[in-house]
């Protein structure tokens, strides 16, 4: 629970704003946010009681957690993470501050997190590398997420599909953004192509 202790010195005892607090501890903003608005609804200052240790602590910012201290860390549930890494918009941050508030006396640090996971990937032998002749393949499918594009003359925002085409063999990707997903949906601006 140093974390916590930290965050809430760094704020009400040293000022600094939440952005400083989070280059300081390495907490997402986010999360920072949150600690803080838990605090201020618990009625903590600083400094914090005497009488309220880390366990103690623990509990009241995530009751459901286990906040037992130990000296070994819980080891994540390392295919559930890389499956939850497939999910739009999902990041390490995210999960490792998910598996923090579970396990708060008991977590590896974000730097070690990802070692971790880094060394997890390592040693999973799937991989299914192919080769293509030049010219032989060509992928081609609408990326997933969209693009905001806005009209300069009446900040309309519209929504842009990505659509990317590339070659197997020299992975030359040439990308287009276009209305909709229709063949003749009109290019909302000029196509550029991209060497990857």
């Amino acid at each position: 629970m140093r974390k916590i202790r930290d965050v809430l010195r760094l704020r009400l005892f040293a000022g600094l704003s939440i952005r400083e607090i989070s280059r300081s501890t390495k907490l997402s903003v986010g999360g920072i946010q949150k600690l803080l608005t838990r605090a201020q609804a618990l009625e903590l200052g600083w400094p914090l009681p005497d009488d309220l240790d880390d366990n103690q602590l623990a509990n009241l910012f995530y009751p459901a957690a286990d906040a037992r201290s130990s000296r070994r860390h819980q080891l994540p549930d390392w295919p559930v993470i890389h499956q939850e890494l497939k999910r739009p918009h999902m990041t390490k941050q995210l999960l490792w501050e998910e598996y923090t508030q579970k396990y708060p006396n008991r977590s590896y640090s974000y730097s070690q997190f990802c070692d971790r996971f880094r060394r997890w990937q390592g040693k999973q032998k799937r991989s299914m590398r192919q080769h293509h002749r030049a010219g032989e393949k060509c992928f081609v499918d609408y990326g997933g997420s969209t693009v905001p594009v806005i009209n300069a003359m009446t900040g309309e925002i519209r929504q842009a599909q990505i659509f990317v085409a590339t070659l197997g063999a020299s992975n030359f990707t040439f990308a287009e953004a276009t209305w909709t997903q229709q063949r003749k949906s009109g290019v909302p601006f000029r196509p550029r192509n991209f060497d990857l």
